[in-house]
């Protein structure tokens, strides 16, 4: 499959990365808590006099490292910007957007999809969030097992050890939007479907 041209990646870093802080900013709306680093990093505003923005790239920066090992410098420079990206939009989108009706449902569905969508530009545009997003395709990459089917595996254990701080109903609907993020992922970035080379 022919490559995408590096203006092509980079104009698909931005809306990747652009879509994903949307996700997170209806999830913030809520204050629901969704899988993977950007789980933790919600999960620690809560308890810590840090920006989410902050938290998330911290979470993040040691699988970079990863990154760069497992699938080469570019993907792993590509990786980094797209975590800072979030990091700076979803700090900021506070100063172009308020939500005056929160619904807990509706933020739960349209922030699944949005980071799903997000994360599934970024998987084909060589880059990824960091964090668990690079175990995942490292793990499709090995054993051939799809990104969204581990990296559920991965989302449901850190929302169920998140039931000791938070309210069963935050659990249930950040489950919702879990779920919804991961199956856009499972249906949308098989590896026998589209291909990828990272380098």
């Amino acid at each position: 499959m022919e490559k995408h041209s590096r203006k092509e990646d980079w104009i698909a870093i931005l809306t990747g990365t652009f879509l994903v802080a949307q996700g997170v900013f209806f999830l913030q709306s809520a204050n629901l808590l969704t899988g993977g680093t950007t789980g933790l990093a919600l999960l620690f505003t809560q308890f810590v006099p840090l920006s989410f923005g902050t938290l998330y790239f911290l979470a993040n920066s040691p699988f970079y490292l990863l990154a760069w090992k497992r699938f080469g410098t570019r993907f792993a420079i590509n990786s980094a910007i797209s975590g800072g990206l979030v990091s700076v939009f979803a700090d900021h989108l506070y100063l172009v957007i308020k939500l005056e009706t929160v619904n807990e449902v509706y933020c739960a569905v349209a922030g699944g999809l949005l980071m799903g969508l997000g994360m599934l530009i970024l998987f084909r545009h060589r880059s990824s969030l960091g964090g668990f997003n690079v175990l995942c395709l490292f793990i499709q990459d090995k054993f051939g097992i799809s990104v969204g089917k581990s990296q559920l595996a991965i989302d449901i254990s850190i929302l169920i050890a998140s039931f000791f701080f938070v309210s069963p109903q935050v659990i249930g609907l950040s489950i919702v939007g879990a779920i919804l993020l991961n199956v856009v992922l499972a249906m949308n970035h098989k590896p026998t479907r589209y291909t990828v080379n990272y380098g």
